[in-house]
C-alpha cells in the first residue's frame, strides 16, 4: 500500500506543481486551478495520510514526536514514512497555492515567482522565505 500511495501522490503532486504555473500565467482559469491545489488534491492527500496512519498504526508502539530517535523509529515504518512525506506533499502544495494568489493579488511578475514555487516544491520552506522577500519588493497590493 505504502508503494502505491507513494507514487500515486507523487504524481498527484507534480500535476498539481504544473498547474500551479500555468495558473501563474491563465488568469481566466486561475480559480478552478486554485480550487484544485487548495481543496481538491491535498484533500486526497489527507485521506490517503489517514489510511497509511491507520495501517502503520503500529510504528508508534516504539515511535513518536518527543525525541530524534523516536520519530527515527516511526519512519523505520513504511506506511509512517510514506504518510510523512503525504504531510510535505500536502502542505508545499498549499504554501504554493496561496504564493499563487498572492502574487497574482499583488501584480507580481509571474516569471518572478517560478523560481519561488521551484524552490517551494524542492525544499518548501526555502521557496516560501524567498517569496517572502520578493514581496517586499511589492508596497501595494492590486486591491489598495
Amino acid at each position: 500500500m505504502a508503494n502505491s500511495l507513494f507514487s500515486y501522490c507523487n504524481m498527484l503532486a507534480m500535476v498539481g506543481w504544473v498547474a500551479l504555473l500555468v495558473a501563474l500565467f491563465a488568469k481566466g482559469i486561475r480559480p478552478r486551478i486554485i480550487v484544485g491545489t487548495r481543496f481538491l488534491i491535498p484533500g486526497l492527500f489527507a485521506l490517503a495520510y489517514i489510511a497509511l496512519l491507520t495501517v502503520g498504526a503500529d510504528a508508534f508502539k516504539d515511535g513518536g514526536f518527543s525525541s530524534i530517535g523516536q520519530v527515527r523509529a516511526l519512519f523505520m515504518n513504511d506506511n509512517a514514512l510514506t504518510a510523512g512525506w503525504v504531510h510535505y506533499l500536502a502542505f508545499d502544495l498549499f504554501v504554493g497555492t496561496w504564493i499563487v494568489e498572492d502574487s497574482a493579488r499583488r501584480g507580481v511578475i509571474p516569471w518572478l515567482v517560478i523560481p519561488c514555487l521551484f524552490l517551494t516544491f524542492m525544499f518548501g520552506p526555502a521557496g516560501y522565505l524567498l517569496y517572502l522577500l520578493l514581496r517586499l519588493t511589492r508596497t501595494q497590493s492590486k486591491t489598495d
